[in-house]
């Protein structure tokens, strides 16, 4: 019996059992096909992540780099003498305007005459503009003011509807060799609208209209540029050519985001305020009616405001010209 015995326990055997490396590549395979997803999912919020911290940091960095820059490195030693120094004091772009030219312009209502008006151009400031209202009251670029009607009269200013940038006036100015655009003026008016605080058009200011105060913003949108989306600015309407100039009868804070301060009126304020007592159209902006059909986008609302505030009487000047000193 032993012998038997003992040939029946060796012949028995363990059971076989798998490589283990076998197992678990098996086990392994599923788990590494989800995982690799997984893996690039948190890589790319990752990637997102750190272009967005970097995005973060680069403008800090550029900050306090500039903030070092403007730091001088002797900023301890500064005495009172060196901070009293002329070359250290801002440029006073709203001070004191000194007049360089004088011009006058001549203006009756409903045929009648009612006196002159006497301005000072501010040619040192504002040169480009200076410039362009005195070749529009010359004549010298081509066309002027004469014969040309007021507009718009409101409580706080008046306003001159200046020449056309079409038709007749615009081929006398080709003619001189005049450009009608305002793009030199837009320059001049963003540097006074930035650096001179407080209200530019003052009373007995005299300044021309570079932008339309009324235009609504541009508006956003996208388009297909070189196989990419790109954000641009849509213009809605035009903007003023740069030849309508307003005078104010008080200080008027609402034309500074429109209008370039070029001078001011020296003689004649009593004919400025007879023009600002002509009976014009009521402006009728509360309507409940004008606003449902400006809001639809309706022509009529448009043409009707363009009316709004316009006199009935015919403002006229006359005559114009540069006063030689």
């Amino acid at each position: 019996m032993w012998p038997n015995q003992t040939l029946k326990q060796s012949s028995i055997q363990p059971p076989l059992l798998s490589p283990p490396s076998q197992v678990q590549c098996t086990a392994i395979k599923p788990c590494l096909k989800v995982s690799r997803r997984n893996l690039a999912i948190c890589t790319n919020s990752s990637l997102l992540l750190l272009l967005g911290s970097q995005m973060l940091l680069e403008p800090l960095q550029h900050s306090r780099a500039r903030a070092e820059e403007d730091v001088p490195q002797n900023a301890e030693q500064i005495g009172p003498e060196e901070e009293g120094s002329d070359s250290k004091k801002p440029v006073d772009v709203c001070g004191d305007q000194t007049v360089t030219q004088r011009a006058f312009l001549d203006v009756s209502i409903d045929g009648v005459p009612v006196g002159r008006i006497v301005i000072g151009l501010y040619g040192d400031k504002v040169p480009f503009g200076a410039a362009r209202l005195s070749d529009l009251i010359s004549g010298a670029a081509g066309i002027s003011y004469r014969r040309k009607e007021f507009v718009k009269i409101t409580p706080n200013y008046v306003q001159h509807g200046g020449v056309r940038s079409y038709g007749v006036d615009a081929e006398l100015a080709r003619e001189a060799g005049r450009n009608l655009a305002a793009d030199r003026l837009m320059g001049e008016w963003e540097k006074q609208y930035e650096n001179c605080p407080g209200t530019k058009n003052v009373a007995q200011s005299i300044g021309i209209v570079v932008r339309d105060p009324s235009k609504p913003p541009p508006k956003l949108k996208l388009v297909a540029r070189k196989g990419k989306l790109e954000v641009d600015q849509e213009e809605v309407g035009k903007d003023p050519n740069g030849t309508e100039f307003v005078i104010s009868l008080k200080d008027s804070p609402e034309l500074d985001s429109s209008t370039l301060v070029v001078g001011k009126v020296l003689e004649g304020s009593e004919v400025v305020e007879k023009i600002g007592q002509v009976k014009t159209v009521q402006e009728n902006t509360s309507s409940p009616y004008f606003r449902v059909a400006k809001l639809i986008g309706d022509k009529r609302a448009v043409v009707a405001e363009r009316g709004f505030n316009r006199p009935y009487s015919k403002v006229l000047i006359t005559n114009c010209g540069l006063i030689k000193d």
